[in-house]
C-alpha cells in the first residue's frame, strides 16, 4: 500500500501539478514593412495558454520547457519560431496572405485554415451573412465541392462530393445536429445558418472525431452560444431582410454580455414566406387521367406550390471562464412550419375530390395541403479545464441532449410522426508527449428514433456507439505529419413487423384479419478507421498536403429496416435486410456487410501574395456501397406488388437499398487573383464521377459539375460583387434516370457602409438569378416539379454594437 501510495502521489503530481517555468521569452511581432503588428496570439504550440500583442507589437510569455511559439493574426501567414526553454527575446516578421485565415474548430487541434491536411472551407463574418439561406444546402452549394439535394428552397441538405445523407455529418459545435434529415430528403435540417459565428466543411474522411458515418465529410456549424472566452461589455446584432420571390421577411437578433467571469448569451430568428415563384416550367404529365376530363397536354406552372415557411428559433447560453476552468450550459428551441412540395396522395378516390372542388372547397387547397411541423428542445453543456501541464494540457467535456419531432399534416390532421432523442458524449483529452501533439479521447451516442403513421416506413429504432479516438501530429521540418484512429462499436435495436405484399395480399385482407408477425432483430457492428497525412510548408504560402484513410460504416436504420411508402419521394422503400421473390417481401437480414472506404486526397495551395489557389484531388474508393436501386417492381395499396407490365394507375416504384462496390474520384478549385487594393477576381468549380465497380454504371443522383467566377470590387464604403455559375448538362445517369439540361445563375450583391457612431451598420442588396434562368437540380428527388427559384431581390439592413 506505501508503494502504491507513493506511485498514486507521484503520478498526481507529474499530471496535475503546475509544472515550474522554466524561461520567459519576449519579443516583438511586425509585418515586413517593420511596422508592429498589433492583437497577434502568440502561444506554445500544443498548449492554449496564449498572449496578445500590444500597440507596440510586443508580448511576454512564460514556457516551462523547450518548444515552438505559434504567432497567428487575421490575413498573416501564420508564423512557428523554435525557443529552448532558456530566457530569450525574439522578432517574428509575419507575411501577409492572399486569403483569409480562421481557426478551423473541427479540427480538434487548433489548427487554421491554412494549415489543415484535409481540404476545408469556412464561411465566417459578413461573407456567411451575405451567403445565409434558410437552409444548409442552399447556404453551402456555391463551394467547390458541395451541391444541395434541395428537396425546394426550405428543406435542402449538403452533398459533399456526390455523397450525402449519412455519409456528411452535419454537427453544432461538433456535437451531431440529431435531427430526421437523413431520413428523408423532405426532411429539413435543423441548424439555422443565420445565428451562426462560421460555418465549416470538411471535406473528405472525418471520421475520427465524428463517427463512422462520416465518410463523406463534416459540416460543422459553431455558435457562441456557450461563450468560452470572457465577455467584458453589451454586444449585440440585428438584422431583417426581404426577399421578393417568395415574399419572405427575415428577423434576427443577438445579445451578449458579461462580468468577472461569468457571461450570457441569447440569439433569436423569426423567418416567414410563401410560396417561391419560378420562370414559367412545364410541370409533368400525371399518371391517370380522370374520366371525362380533357387533360392539358402541356401544362405549365410558375410557381412551387406548398414552398411556405413559418419558422422561429430561441437559444439561450450561460458559462463562467476562469484561469483554468470553463463551464457552460445552452438551451435551444425551434418551432418550423414548412410546406412538402410534391407530395402525392396516391390511393384517394378521385369522384371524391371531383365532388369536393365542385362543393366550393377549391379555395381550402391551400389550407389542406401537406407540410411539416418541425420542434426541437437542444440542451448542451460544456466543461474544459486547463492544466498547462508538460504532459496533458487541457480536458474537455461536451455533452449534449437533443428532443426532436418532425410531424406531417395531410388535410389539417396529423399523418405521420418522426421522432428522435438523441444523447451524446464526447471526452477529450489533449496532450503533448514528446514531440507529438494531439487528442486522445471517448465518443458515446444514443438515438431512439421512432416513427407513427402511414409514411412510418423505416420502424422504430435504438441506435447506441461507443467509440474510442485518437489523433497524433508531429512536425519535422517544413512538413506536419498527422495519424488517427478510431474503433466504434455499433449496435442497433427494432421490433420489425413482417407483413407479405404480393398480389393476393388484398383479397386475403378481406377475407381474414391477421396480425402481423413482429420479431425483435438486433445487430452489432464494429467499426474501425484508420488515417494518415502530410502537409509540406515548400515554401512560405504554399504547400502540398496528401492524406489516405479507411473508414467504416453500419447501415442506418433506415437503409437497413425500411419498408413502406415514402410519399415525399414517391417511391415504396425496401431496405438492405429485405428480399424480393415472386412478388413477396421476406425479411432476411443476414451477412450485412459494413460499407468499407478508401480516401486518397492530394491538395496544392497557394495563399501569397495577389495570385492564389487550392486545387483538390480525390480517389474513393468503397466497397459495400449502399444506394437505393429501382427494383422493376411497383407496389399499390391495393394489388401489393406488381411487375412493370401490370401497373395500375396509382402504383408507385419500388427502390431497394443494395450495396455494391463503387468509385468516386474528381477535383474542385478556387483560384484568386488581387488585381488592385479594391478589385479581386475568383475563378472555382467541381467536377465528380461516381461509378459502380463492376459493370461501371453511373450512381443515381450525382451532382451536375459546375464553374464560377466572382469579381469583388471596394470603393469607399461600397463593397459589390457578381458571380456566374454554370452547371454543366447531367448526362451520366444510371437507369430509370433522365438526363438534366445544364443552365447558368448570375448573381450580384452590394452593401453599403453607414456612419451611425456606436453602431456598425451596413445596408444591402442581393440579386439572384438575374436573368430568371430556369434550373433544375440534377440530385433533387423531385427535379422535375421543383425547378430553383426565379430572380430574386433580397433587401435588408443589420447592425453591431
Amino acid at each position: 500500500m506505501k508503494q502504491f501510495s507513493i506511485i498514486s502521489s507521484a503520478v498526481a503530481a507529474a499530471l496535475f501539478s503546475q509544472s515550474s517555468i522554466a524561461a520567459v521569452i519576449t519579443g516583438q511581432v511586425v509585418d515586413k514593412n517593420q511596422q508592429p503588428v498589433v492583437n497577434a496570439q502568440v502561444h506554445v504550440h500544443g498548449k492554449s495558454q496564449a498572449v496578445m500583442t500590444d500597440a507596440q507589437g510586443e508580448f511576454k510569455i512564460d514556457v516551462d520547457s523547450k518548444g515552438q511559439l505559434h504567432v497567428s493574426k487575421d490575413n498573416f501567414i501564420d508564423k512557428r519560431v523554435d525557443i529552448n526553454g532558456d530566457d530569450q527575446s525574439v522578432v517574428v516578421t509575419l507575411t501577409p496572405t492572399s486569403v483569409e485565415t480562421v481557426v478551423v474548430y473541427a479540427s480538434a487541434l487548433h489548427k487554421n485554415s491554412l494549415e489543415m491536411i484535409s481540404p476545408v472551407n469556412v464561411l465566417s463574418g459578413d461573407n456567411l451573412k451575405n451567403k445565409a439561406k434558410p437552409t444548409l444546402g442552399e447556404t453551402l452549394k456555391g463551394l467547390p465541392g458541395v451541391n444541395a439535394s434541395y428537396f425546394g428552397p426550405v428543406s435542402s441538405s449538403p452533398i459533399i462530393r456526390g455523397l450525402d445523407g449519412p455519409r456528411v455529418k452535419i454537427t453544432q459545435n461538433g456535437l451531431d445536429s440529431s435531427d430526421a434529415s437523413r431520413i428523408g430528403p423532405d426532411h429539413a435540417t435543423s441548424n439555422d445558418s443565420l445565428a451562426a459565428e462560421q460555418i465549416e466543411v470538411l471535406r473528405g474522411p472525418a471520421t475520427l472525431l465524428y463517427g463512422s458515418g462520416a465518410i463523406g465529410g463534416v459540416v460543422n456549424v459553431v455558435d457562441n452560444r456557450i461563450p468560452t472566452d470572457n465577455i467584458e461589455t453589451l454586444t449585440g446584432a440585428a438584422q431583417y431582410t426581404h426577399d421578393t420571390v417568395s415574399n419572405t421577411n427575415t428577423y434576427a437578433a443577438k445579445l451578449e454580455t458579461g462580468n468577472n467571469g461569468f457571461n450570457f448569451h441569447f440569439d433569436g430568428t423569426k423567418r416567414t414566406g410563401d410560396d417561391y415563384k419560378t420562370p414559367t416550367f412545364e410541370l409533368p404529365e400525371e399518371h391517370e387521367e380522370h374520366e371525362g376530363e380533357e387533360h392539358a397536354e402541356h401544362e405549365t406552372a410558375n410557381s412551387v406550390e406548398n414552398t411556405f415557411i413559418d419558422s422561429q428559433t430561441v437559444n439561450f447560453g450561460t458559462s463562467y471562464v476562469g484561469e483554468h476552468l470553463t463551464l457552460g450550459v445552452s438551451y435551444g428551441r425551434i418551432e418550423t412550419d414548412y410546406g412538402i412540395p410534391a407530395h402525392e396522395h396516391h390511393g384517394h378516390d378521385h369522384e371524391e375530390e371531383a365532388e369536393h372542388e365542385e362543393a366550393g372547397h377549391g379555395e381550402e387547397a391551400h389550407e389542406e395541403s401537406v407540410f411539416a411541423q418541425l420542434e426541437q428542445d437542444r440542451w448542451q453543456g460544456y466543461m474544459s479545464y486547463a492544466l498547462h501541464n508538460n504532459w496533458i494540457e487541457n480536458i474537455s467535456l461536451r455533452v449534449g441532449y437533443t428532443d426532436y419531432k418532425h410531424a406531417e399534416i395531410e388535410d389539417g390532421e396529423v399523418g405521420t410522426v418522426f421522432s428522435n432523442k438523441t444523447t451524446e458524449a464526447r471526452a477529450t483529452v489533449e496532450h503533448k508527449l514528446g514531440l507529438w501533439h494531439g487528442m486522445a479521447g471517448y465518443h458515446y451516442t444514443e438515438s431512439d428514433y421512432d416513427a407513427d403513421g402511414e409514411e412510418a416506413f423505416t420502424p422504430a429504432s435504438v441506435t447506441k456507439s461507443n467509440a474510442l479516438f485518437l489523433l497524433e501530429e508531429k512536425q519535422f521540418g517544413d512538413v506536419t505529419v498527422e495519424l488517427g484512429a478510431r474503433i466504434e462499436d455499433y449496435q442497433i435495436d427494432s421490433a420489425v413487423t413482417l407483413a407479405e405484399h404480393h398480389h393476393d395480399h388484398a383479397e386475403e385482407a378481406h377475407d381474414e384479419e391477421e396480425e402481423a408477425e413482429t420479431i425483435n432483430y438486433s445487430a452489432d457492428f464494429t467499426n474501425l478507421s484508420l488515417s494518415a497525412g502530410a502537409i509540406w510548408q515548400y515554401q512560405e504560402g504554399q504547400s502540398v498536403a496528401l492524406s489516405v484513410s479507411h473508414s467504416e460504416r453500419a447501415p442506418l436504420s433506415a437503409e437497413l429496416l425500411s419498408n413502406g411508402v415514402h410519399i415525399a419521394t414517391g417511391t415504396y422503400e425496401l431496405g438492405l435486410g429485405y428480399h424480393i421473390e415472386e412478388g413477396e417481401i421476406h425479411f432476411e437480414p443476414e451477412d450485412i456487410k459494413q460499407e468499407t472506404a478508401t480516401n486518397f486526397d492530394l491538395s496544392f495551395r497557394r495563399f501569397i501574395g495577389d495570385f492564389g489557389y487550392t486545387i483538390n484531388f480525390f480517389y474513393n474508393d468503397i466497397e459495400n456501397f449502399y444506394y437505393q436501386q429501382n427494383t422493376g417492381y411497383f407496389f399499390d395499396e391495393e394489388h401489393g406488388l406488381e411487375m412493370a407490365e401490370e401497373v395500375h394507375d396509382d402504383a408507385m416504384a419500388v427502390y431497394q437499398f443494395t450495396s455494391k462496390d463503387a468509385k468516386l474520384y474528381g477535383l474542385e478549385f478556387d483560384v484568386h487573383y488581387q488585381v488592385s487594393p479594391s478589385t479581386l477576381v475568383k475563378v472555382f468549380g467541381d467536377s465528380t464521377t461516381a461509378k459502380l465497380k463492376d459493370d461501371n454504371n453511373y450512381l443515381p443522383r450525382i451532382p451536375a459539375n459546375k464553374l464560377g467566377s466572382e469579381l469583388q470590387y471596394t470603393v469607399s464604403d461600397w463593397q459589390f460583387s457578381l458571380t456566374g455559375t454554370h452547371y454543366f448538362e447531367q448526362s451520366d445517369i444510371t437507369a430509370y434516370e433522365t438526363k438534366t439540361e445544364g443552365y447558368t445563375l448570375f448573381d450580384a450583391s452590394a452593401n453599403y457602409q453607414l456612419d451611425l457612431g456606436p453602431v456598425d451598420t451596413q445596408l444591402y442588396i442581393n440579386v439572384d438569378n438575374i436573368t430568371d434562368e430556369l434550373g433544375f437540380v440534377h440530385s433533387s428527388f423531385i427535379k422535375e416539379k421543383a425547378p430553383l427559384p426565379g430572380r430574386n431581390f433580397s433587401l435588408g439592413i443589420r447592425g453591431y454594437f
